[in-house]
């Protein structure tokens, strides 16, 4: 009897809290710049928690170090739900893998929800004789160490990607990194390096301008920002299915009924027409997971990120 007096007790101040959650304004760390692809994604769901909750979710930049200062920010903060992470690939799947960091990525964050798939795209100069993407595999394949990819820089998703692509299809060439992905597809349209896999953010504009040709976007799925360009993996042959991630995660120990109630707002919001047409304009295909979801999700994707960089050898300059 007192257990189930205990459990009964235990629930009513579960749902006392997520009921009450939030009063008063959240804030929701970015740890990259004004205007960069989290930032933007991160920013639009806010505003849809702000009407959702009645109270503000006020987003902060605090870029720096590759995304590991805002992170880590959040990582050593309360957790009672009134700061928030936009999380992404690069502070919490990838840089873990690669150097250490001051937060534990998988152990110092509640994980919310994801938020938005980023998918990319396989292009090269329109110059490049192959008309699809076997033709593409079979010409490289024949010259190895004779082509060049580029990406945006070193131990960047885009390297990743591009590296998993070489190692399914068999193919040698060499990386030529740059600081950024304009500088990256600037040298491709100008026939300096031969191919890359990078954001379709980046590269749509360029591939519906005509100065890139692509021969597949990064994911099984078809991406709303080129719903006509066949999935990469499909056309080539090979299970190749990769996207980068965006999301919100809370700090360690955060209550589960905040995080559920966060995680379900989300999902709401993420089923708007509208908002659905402005990430798809950003190069963003949206997702909506649970916590749970997200916990096994990242751990997979912290998985994936260091079977790539272990494969390819790859390490940061010191």
């Amino acid at each position: 009897m007192k257990t189930i007096v205990a459990v009964l007790c235990w629930l009513a101040a579960a749902s006392a809290i997520a009921q009450s959650y939030p009063n008063r304004p959240v804030r929701v760390i970015v740890p990259w710049p004004p205007g960069q692809a989290t930032d933007i994604a991160a920013r639009i769901v806010a505003d849809r928690l702000t009407l959702a909750l009645g109270q503000s979710f006020v987003a902060e930049n605090r870029p720096g170090a590759g995304g590991s200062i805002g992170t880590d920010l959040v990582a050593k903060s309360a957790g009672d739900g009134y700061t928030l992470l936009a999380a992404s690939s690069g502070p919490i799947s990838i840089m873990p893998n690669l150097q250490k960091t001051p937060y534990d990525a998988l152990n110092d964050f509640a994980p919310i929800s994801v938020i938005a798939a980023v998918p990319f795209v396989l292009v090269v100069n329109p110059a490049f004789p192959a008309a699809n993407a076997k033709e593409f595999i079979a010409e490289v394949k024949a010259n190895p160490g004779k082509y060049t990819f580029s990406s945006s820089g070193t131990g960047a998703t885009a390297h990743l990607f591009t590296e998993l692509f070489n190692s399914m299809a068999g193919l040698q060439a060499r990386h030529v990194p740059y600081k950024g992905s304009a500088a990256a597809l600037t040298d491709i349209i100008n026939g300096q390096v031969t191919y890359t896999v990078e954001t379709v953010a980046a590269a749509a504009p360029h591939i519906k301008s005509g100065r890139l040709k692509t021969y597949g976007v990064s994911t099984m799925r078809p991406t709303g920002a080129l719903p006509d360009v066949p999935a990469l993996g499909e056309a080539a042959g090979i299970d190749y299915d990769a996207a980068a991630w965006i999301g919100y995660s809370a700090p360690h120990g955060t209550p589960r009924e905040v995080l559920q109630r966060l995680s379900e707002e989300i999902r709401r919001a993420l089923q708007s027409g509208e908002l659905r047409q402005r990430y798809v304009a950003l190069g963003l295909d949206p997702v909506a997971t649970t916590p749970d979801e997200m916990t096994a999700f990242l751990r997979r994707e912290q998985e994936r990120y260091a079977a790539i960089i272990k494969s390819a050898n790859i390490r940061l300059e010191q």
